[in-house]
């Protein structure tokens, strides 16, 4: 079973000193990876961040959590995140997804394609990027993607790691299991933005049937793989019995349910703990993502399972 490691999802900062120190700040607080999503708004360009962040840092992983691969071509994604991993010395985590908030969509006038067409074009975007990864070249001529291309520079890490993030589909979750070495699971997200179904969704039964899945498509990878969960409520309290009937409530779950779901951790430090032991043992999950806004309060719990 893999050990346990966290990592901090951030979108900006006040200023460029501001987000130098953050990224300190996160790695000296003993996490191991600092995320960006990648959405249009309040929020910076993923990669050129991502590049400063490295160079304040020296052990530090940066990452994507992740990138929507309708938004690149993948021939100049893999040259961007082989160039970043090849100068940060292989810290870089590359996600990739297959796109889900439609405001972005809407706001770039990108065309918000079925899910199936998205999961479908963003395999064939992991096949070439793997490919001038690995072979330092791709020719592919497919449904979503004809390319001939000679992959410069290679990366740090040959071959380079992948995260893959999917929720609401059993065809992305095996893509997931079959490519990535992360893979992440999240609540269901097919509406398009955070509604009732991704609320729903986000109940401990829903993972035990993402899991299978993931189980299913892997196969005999399933044991060399990461797990990984977001995180969306973290409340490090002496008891947090109160906030859990106030998420049963707002979510339409039993306090136990609430209690038990990995889009949530609450309560003491000894009791995170346990929580964690429990749910790595259920479903494997040993990549824990907290926010900035709980990094701190968190911090104890990271200190303590690390590397364990």
């Amino acid at each position: 079973m893999a050990p346990f490691r966290f990592a901090v999802q951030v979108s900006n900062a006040a200023s460029g000193a501001a987000w130098r120190a953050l990224a300190g700040k996160v790695e000296d607080l003993g996490y191991s990876t600092l995320f960006m999503p990648d959405h249009l708004g309040e929020q910076w360009a993923p990669l050129i961040a991502l590049t400063v962040a490295a160079e304040a840092t020296s052990t530090l992983r940066v990452g994507t959590l992740v990138l929507d691969n309708d938004f690149r071509n993948p021939v100049i994604l893999a040259k961007e995140a082989a160039t970043l991993d090849l100068l940060s010395e292989g810290r870089l985590e590359l996600g990739l997804g297959a796109g889900w908030m439609r405001d972005d969509y809407d706001q770039s006038g990108i065309s918000y394609d079925a899910p199936t067409t998205r999961v479908a074009r963003l395999g064939d975007a992991i096949g070439i990027m793997k490919d001038l990864w690995t072979e330092g070249r791709s020719d592919h001529a497919g449904d979503h993607y004809t390319v001939a291309a000679a992959g410069f520079p290679s990366p740090h890490r040959r071959p380079r790691p992948l995260l893959i993030v999917g929720g609401g589909s059993k065809t992305v979750l095996g893509l997931a299991a079959r490519e990535a070495d992360v893979v992440g699971v999240n609540p269901r997200l097919t509406e398009g933005f955070y509604g009732p179904e991704a609320i729903a969704s986000a109940a401990p039964e829903y993972y035990d049937e993402r899991l299978a899945w993931v189980r299913q498509a892997a196969g005999d990878r399933f044991d060399i793989l990461e797990i990984q969960s977001l995180t969306f409520v973290v409340s490090v309290v002496p008891n947090g019995r109160e906030l859990i009937e106030q998420m049963a409530s707002g979510f339409g779950m039993t306090p136990e349910q609430a209690a038990d779901s990995p889009a949530a951790l609450v309560g003491s430090v000894e009791e995170l703990v346990d929580t964690l032991e429990r749910r790595r043992q259920r479903w494997s999950m040993n990549y824990w993502v907290v926010h900035e806004a709980d990094m701190e309060a968190f911090a104890p719990v990271v200190a303590k399972l690390t590397g364990h």
